[in-house]
C-alpha cells in the first residue's frame, strides 16, 4: 500500500522533512484514511506518526592556529601614516632651508637619505643636526 501522499501532508503539517516521518505499522488502516490536517495532527498526538530525532554531525575538536607567519596580522596602517606625515613635514623643512642657503645641495641629498632611513624622529633633531652643519 502507498502511503507517499499521506507522508508528504505530515511533513508538510508538521514542519519537518518528509523522511523524518514513520508511520507506526499495526495503525496504518488508521493513516489511510486520514484526509484533513486536523486528522493527521490527531494521529501524530496519539502515537500513529512519529517523528524521527535529526542525524547530526559530530562536532570536529577545533584545530588551534599556531602562530606562523601566514597567521600573523599586523595592523600596518597606523605606523604607515606616522612614516609620511614625519616625512613629508621634514622633506618639506630641509628644501625650506636649502632655499634659504642654510644648506648645500649635497647637505640636502644627504639629509634626504636619512630622512627616509628614520634617522630623526622629529623635526627638532633635524634642527639640532642642520645647526652642527653649520659649525
Amino acid at each position: 500500500m502507498k502511503l507517499d501522499k499521506k507522508k508528504t501532508l505530515a511533513a508538510k503539517v508538521l514542519k519537518v522533512g518528509k523522511e523524518r516521518i514513520v508511520f507506526v505499522g499495526p495503525r496504518l488502516d488508521e493513516i489511510k484514511e486520514a484526509i484533513t490536517k486536523e486528522d493527521i495532527r490527531g494521529l501524530k498526538k496519539d502515537g500513529a506518526i512519529l517523528v524521527k530525532q535529526i542525524k547530526g554531525q559530530r562536532a570536529k575538536p577545533k584545530k588551534s592556529k599556531s602562530r606562523s607567519p601566514g597567521n600573523i596580522r599586523k595592523n600596518a596602517k597606523d605606523k604607515k601614516r606616522e612614516y609620511v606625515l614625519i616625512t613629508r613635514k621634514l622633506r618639506e623643512f630641509a628644501k625650506k632651508m636649502k632655499e634659504k642657503g642654510t644648506i648645500t645641495r649635497e647637505q640636502l641629498l644627504d639629509i634626504r637619505k636619512k630622512i627616509r632611513t628614520r634617522q630623526f624622529k622629529s623635526k627638532s633633531q633635524l634642527k639640532d643636526y642642520i645647526g652642527g652643519l653649520k659649525k
